[in-house]
């Protein structure tokens, strides 16, 4: 058996959506003859739980990891050393950690921060790498990195956060000069939909620039369509499986933030009614995309697929997403035959197999 350290919660603005996710995750780990979980929950500012506290704030129902008063145990990583359970001023002891699941949802946990701490520790983990994590988050780099590989994508603009504060007009006039209406405006680095906001006219444009801009310093402006939003799931570290293609059906204009987490009303329809050709094209092109960004273990490709002709553009790879029973990644795999148990167990087989480097070996 495993001993498999689940991180969940942290820093980012979707800490309780990695709540959610790693409750279902201990849940199918629980059912695993293969593993044994080890929750190591993340507060808000940053302190790492002991897996006792961890265990008991999977078993409630806080939407938040809170350290209280009487928690006097905490987990750091060691560099060569992996994980170290402190009691107070006491002794350190090891955790015993095989592998690390990380469910840390955005900021300092998808985007090569902890991939780097954990490389350092020495411990094998789930999921995409320090490059293909930074890389996957970041909508802009991501973006350059499709179309060197040929992938379609959007039209699409990069802007920083100084143009915004210095010259927002000026920003707002090459958008409409290049892009014209509608446009989405997006942080490069945030997930969930978070500081997405769709412009339909350029008066509300500048507004929309400077919401975005307080998510992060980068922005992506990317020319609007009339599309559906296709979904693939993607294992693997050579050799890559896709599985069936899921279509969302938001509930709001676009799939954003509330239509994901709040009014629970959008739809999902799995196998997506597509016709066939099309199907396969977008497998293959999910692949091309995970492909370029080297990415290891699994991810999720959000597709944008036109209503009228049936273009086909790359929106992004989340390297972690949704990991709840009914989440759309373990959702399209079950679709495909492989149970939400069996992802779990598999997703660490591919951990335990990810050729990672090493570094060069001292004379």
């Amino acid at each position: 058996m495993s001993r498999i350290g689940l991180l969940f919660g942290g820093r980012s603005v979707e800490h309780e959506i990695s709540l959610v996710s790693a409750r279902g995750v201990a849940a199918a780990m629980a059912s695993s003859p293969q593993l044994e979980c080890v929750p190591i929950g993340v507060t808000a500012d940053g302190s790492w739980l002991g897996p006792d506290a961890s265990r008991e704030t999977l078993a409630g129902d806080g939407t938040r990891v809170v350290k209280r008063d009487t928690d006097v145990n905490h987990v750091s990583i060691v560099p060569g050393a992996g994980f170290r359970l402190r009691h107070g001023d006491g002794p350190d002891q090891s955790l015993g950690i095989d592998v690390v699941f990380p469910l840390i949802h955005g900021w300092g946990g998808e985007d090569g921060r902890l991939q780097g701490a954990l490389e350092l520790a020495g411990v094998p983990y789930v999921g995409a790498g320090v490059a293909g994590s930074a890389v996957a988050m970041d909508k802009v780099f991501a973006r350059r990195l499709f179309a060197e590989r040929g992938l379609p994508v959007c039209d699409w603009l990069a802007v920083e956060r100084h143009e915004v504060d210095g010259d927002v007009a000026g920003v707002a006039a090459r958008i409409v000069r290049e892009l014209g209406f509608p446009v989405f405006v997006k942080p490069a680095n945030c997930g969930s939909s978070l500081g997405v906001v769709k412009v339909l006219a350029e008066d509300d444009l500048e507004d929309a620039l400077r919401s975005a801009a307080r998510f992060d310093r980068r922005l992506v402006v990317e020319r609007g369509h009339d599309v559906r939003e296709v979904e693939c799931a993607v294992l693997g570290n050579e050799c890559l499986e896709a599985s069936v293609l899921g279509e969302i059906v938001p509930s709001n204009d676009f799939y954003d933030f509330d239509a994901k987490y709040i009014d629970d009303a959008s739809a999902l329809k799995i196998p997506a009614p597509l016709p066939g050709a099309l199907v396969e094209r977008i497998r293959a092109l999910a692949l091309d995309a995970y492909r370029a960004l080297d990415l290891v273990g699994f991810g999720r490709v959000d597709f944008f697929v036109d209503r009228e002709n049936s273009d086909v553009w790359v929106n992004e790879v989340n390297t972690l997403p949704g990991f709840t029973p009914i989440s759309m990644f373990p959702k399209l795999w079950e679709a495909s035959g492989l149970s939400y148990t069996r992802l779990i167990e598999r997703l660490v087989e591919l951990a335990l197999d990810a050729d990672r480097g090493s570094p060069p070996a001292l004379d």
